[in-house]
């Protein structure tokens, strides 16, 4: 809990070091608390289950949704087996999120539904580092399998300056046809439209109840002036805390940034209850 408020950070990574780009550790560094690789990591690069729970806890995170990423083109490979074991120490406190890629998982929905059938939370696709479009029709199978199963789509919205990055594919309205064609599929907008497109993401979000903005990897101080369009205080109710977590200073620190910034009535919202509504099987605290 966090001031009195269950905290979840829905966008956190915990990789193995040696299957990412080196450009990953050198993001996690600049971004991260000084000396974090080398408490939550051990010496082959292998997260510490037991050292990262307590730094969550010790920030008052309850819940923490943890991704892979099949990316070779660009950050590399954080596989979903490699998040089991930080699952399996506290499945309290963590659940994984899936990921596909359709240029490597076939057939896609088996992919899919083998992850959510090992405890996903959902579905993240990550377009500008796989190198696809979100409304290719190959993806179909996939978003069907999500219907299916009750569970969301995340997509990476937002602009990323890693060598390999097609940023072209970020843009939010290539999912106007998947919410047109899976009305019951829940959306989430992750980084919410950073770059160029947070006006687009705004004004999906208000505009679909299934589509929702995911805060990871955007500055609480920047967040008025990039929503400034759709008003923060009428968008907060379709928000999503994140962090992009190593790449951030503090969760308890944004969380209460981002709790200063939207109404009283929506802080218990945006700090977790969104994200107990949108995700699958996310426990909640008494």
């Amino acid at each position: 809990m966090l001031d009195g408020h269950q905290l979840v950070d829905a966008h956190v990574h915990v990789p193995v070091l040696s299957t990412l780009a080196p450009s990953w550790i050198d993001w996690a560094r600049q971004f991260g608390p000084e000396g974090l690789l080398e408490r939550a990591w051990d010496g082959e690069g292998r997260p510490r289950p037991d050292v990262i729970d307590d730094l969550f806890a010790d920030q008052g995170v309850d819940v923490a949704v943890i991704f892979c990423e099949y990316s070779p083109k660009a950050t590399g490979m954080q596989l979903f087996d490699d998040l089991l074991p930080i699952v399996e120490h506290n499945p309290q406190r963590f659940r994984p999120m899936g990921n596909v890629n359709p240029h490597l998982h076939h057939p896609i929905g088996d992919e899919v539904r083998r992850q959510l059938g090992l405890g996903a939370a959902g579905l993240k696709l990550h377009p500008v580092h796989g190198g696809f479009r979100c409304d290719d029709p190959m993806l179909y199978p996939a978003y069907q399998v999500l219907v299916e199963e009750r569970a969301p789509l995340v997509v990476h919205c937002g602009t990323s300056t890693f060598a390999g990055s097609s940023n072209q594919y970020a843009d939010p309205t290539y999912l106007l046809p998947v919410a047109r064609d899976f009305p019951e599929l829940d959306i989430v907008l992750a980084h919410g439209g950073r770059g160029w497109w947070y006006e687009q993401a705004a004004f999906m979000a208000m505009s679909n109840p299934h589509v929702w903005i995911e805060l990871s990897g955007l500055p609480p101080k920047r967040l008025p002036e990039y929503y400034a369009a759709a008003g923060l205080q009428r968008l907060a109710k379709k928000m999503i805390f994140a962090t992009d977590w190593p790449g951030v200073p503090g969760t308890d620190l944004n969380a209460r940034a981002v709790a200063d910034l939207v109404p009283d009535a929506d802080v218990a919202a945006v700090l977790g209850g969104n994200a107990l509504r949108v995700y699958r099987d996310l426990p909640q605290v008494a």
